[in-house]
């Protein structure tokens, strides 16, 4: 279900104003696809995971601890690679709206959203 025109101005007004209130939680919950797991990392972590213990299982067998050390370093690293998001290229944050400065007094946003909802209030029958 699409949002009206109205709505979608007024959750943009609340998503500037909460980047201007507080930029460090908004960053935050800001969704930035980019930063999730991938599933070619994953498939491609697995199989480093079974192949680690696969060296792990031939160290065990032919009693070499040396093996075994490196097949569970294996299985570390194919499981810390898989369970990891990928570092992005770009170095800046995630593109999105640039925020407006915040409003006078400590509480400006809970003073605009009672603002809003008392407006909301008033135009219903």
């Amino acid at each position: 279900m699409a949002l009206s025109e109205h709505e979608q101005r007024l959750l943009d007004q609340l998503e500037q104003q909460l980047h201007a209130d507080d930029p460090k939680f908004a960053h935050s919950m800001a969704s930035n696809t980019r930063g999730t797991m991938s599933t070619r990392r994953v498939v491609i972590g697995s199989l480093i995971t079974i192949a680690g213990i696969l060296v792990l299982l031939a160290g065990i067998s032919q009693q070499m601890i040396i093996l075994g050390v490196a097949g569970f370093l294996v299985m570390g690293a194919g499981v810390y690679f898989a369970t990891t998001k990928p570092k992005s290229i770009e170095g800046g944050p995630p593109t999105g709206r640039t925020a407006k400065p915040a409003s006078a007094g400590k509480s400006g946003f809970m003073t605009t959203l009672e603002d809003k909802w008392d407006e909301r209030k008033r135009d219903q029958p």
